[in-house]
């Protein structure tokens, strides 16, 4: 999962960039990039770390011109380096190029294979260089049709973005597996059009937000004008159905329908779903913060149950810490989050997460609220049991460590040790997206479930997955 940002039309658009990246942060941490043109050349900058550590007012002042891109990365296993960060930026025949990609292209290794038998030579492990190869080898002239060209030969997800010294396209594949929003930013010398993955930046630097791009869509914007075409094959639209339940921002809109309302609809229907047993005692109900925040009020509100900070969250983690020589039982846990003794203590609780993947760190919080002096410890999660990998774009196991393609949710209860384990159904999730489409005007989705993709729950994916022989196999490159 990554994300990306472009403006077209601002004198400042590699601050508004560095800006607008800032919001997208949660989308990756493992590097950022920002990639501007002043009418005659691409400037570049990219580096390992968190945006703001990655960019000096020294830095931004070498990237000059009103038009830029920006990305924000996470990567699979085995990327970690400064050669997968982007926007890639090259010269070619015809003239320079930069894009950022969010996705994760399901064909990448026989492309891959193809073009370096004609002779391409790659310098990344990443699955979006193929892109700047196939861009290179179009027979096609025009920059746009050159991109359409390269993305047709593509299958997987992409949410991508383009600049040359002249122009700016962005598009979306055909199924519209990852976000990509459009909106306005006004400044005083015009209107500047901005492009993201979600419609926080937007907010941040106060541009409006317009509209989604559709799944296909390819917007064009140069020499003061802005067209939308489709000149890809129509697929059945099939948004990532994840996003609502963890990646985006509870302050953001996915499909114009608001994530904080969708994921305490998920809560709700959780609490009538999966009510927990009764019992004697206070109960309470706890998150797992931060993505389980929204659910559990959601569920607290529907049980008519108390809601509790039982968990409390440092957010002052890097990516890397010192361990103590002696070791301190649950480090790693504790070190993010610790239970609220005060609030935990003698009470029958509740505690809601947003998924559960290989179990380890549920099952160590689990045994902290227990060791906080909790008389039952019950297990609610806002989302089907994890049972397959995904190839658009998440960083997630093969299905030997995923902990629900190997047990049942009676086995996983008694490996977390909680007095009972619920999980909300496909059919409930994709139900409380529909409904909070309904709640803000939106179209009402004919057939919820078929309207996402959700093949890390069913293992039902909308795109055959090449040279793979099983999906327990994960892909040997880079996630973008």
């Amino acid at each position: 999962m990554c994300g990306v940002f472009g403006i077209v039309g601002h004198p400042e658009a590699a601050n508004i960039t560095y800006l607008g990246l800032h919001a997208l942060q949660h989308r990756g941490q493992e590097a950022s990039g920002i990639v501007s043109s002043d009418g005659d050349k691409l400037y570049a900058h990219r580096a390992m770390g968190l945006v703001q550590a990655c960019f000096s007012p020294k830095d931004l002042s070498t990237l000059p011109g009103d038009q830029a891109i920006g990305h924000v990365r996470y990567s699979t296993a085995g990327g970690s380096h400064i050669k997968n960060a982007q926007p890639f930026a090259v010269d070619y025949s015809h003239g320079s190029v930069a894009l950022a990609h969010n996705g994760n292209l399901t064909n990448y290794e026989n492309v891959r294979e193809r073009l370096e038998a004609r002779g391409s030579i790659f310098q990344s492990s990443s699955d979006t260089e193929v892109i700047v190869h196939l861009i290179a080898m179009s027979t096609q002239d025009a920059v746009e049709d050159r991109v359409i060209d390269a993305l047709s030969q593509l299958e997987g997800a992409f949410s991508v973005l383009f600049l040359t010294p002249t122009g700016f396209i962005a598009a979306r594949d055909p199924h519209g597996f990852r976000p990509l929003c459009l909106g306005k930013l006004v400044h005083k010398d015009g209107n500047a059009i901005v492009v993201a993955s979600e419609p926080t930046a937007f907010e941040l630097i106060g541009a409006e937000y317009t509209r989604d791009l559709a799944p296909g869509e390819l917007l064009i914007v140069g020499g003061g004008e802005m067209r939308s075409i489709f000149p890809f094959e129509k697929k059945p639209a099939k948004a990532c159905i994840f996003e609502y339940v963890y990646f985006a921002r509870p302050d953001s809109q996915l499909g114009g329908a608001s994530v904080y309302e969708v994921r305490k609809a998920l809560g709700r229907r959780l609490a009538e779903e999966q009510p927990v047993p009764s019992g004697s005692g206070e109960t309470i109900v706890i998150p797992v913060p931060d993505s389980g925040v929204p659910a559990a009020v959601g569920f607290a509100s529907a049980a008519g149950l108390p809601f509790e900070m039982g968990l409390i969250r440092s957010h002052y983690v890097g990516r890397t810490f010192i361990e103590p020589q002696q070791t301190i039982r649950h480090f790693g846990v504790r070190l993010k989050l610790n239970p609220n003794r005060a609030v935990i203590e003698g009470k029958r609780v509740i505690v809601i997460d947003d998924s559960i993947v290989r179990g380890t760190t549920s099952r160590k919080i689990v045994k902290m609220i227990r060791d906080a002096g909790a008389k039952e410890v019950h297990v609610r999660i806002s989302s089907p049991p994890t049972r397959w990998p995904c190839y658009y774009g998440i960083d997630t196991p093969t299905r030997a460590e995923l902990i629900a393609a190997n047990n049942s949710v009676d086995q996983i209860r008694d490996y977390l040790a909680a007095d009972s384990l619920g999980y909300l159904s496909l059919p409930g999730l994709a139900q409380s997206v529909s409904a909070s489409r309904t709640l803000a005007n939106l179209p009402v989705l004919k057939d919820p479930v078929a309207s996402h993709c959700h093949a890390c729950f069913s293992g039902d994916y909308p795109v055959a997955l090449s040279r793979q022989k099983s999906p327990s196999r994960p892909p040997r490159h880079v996630s973008s």
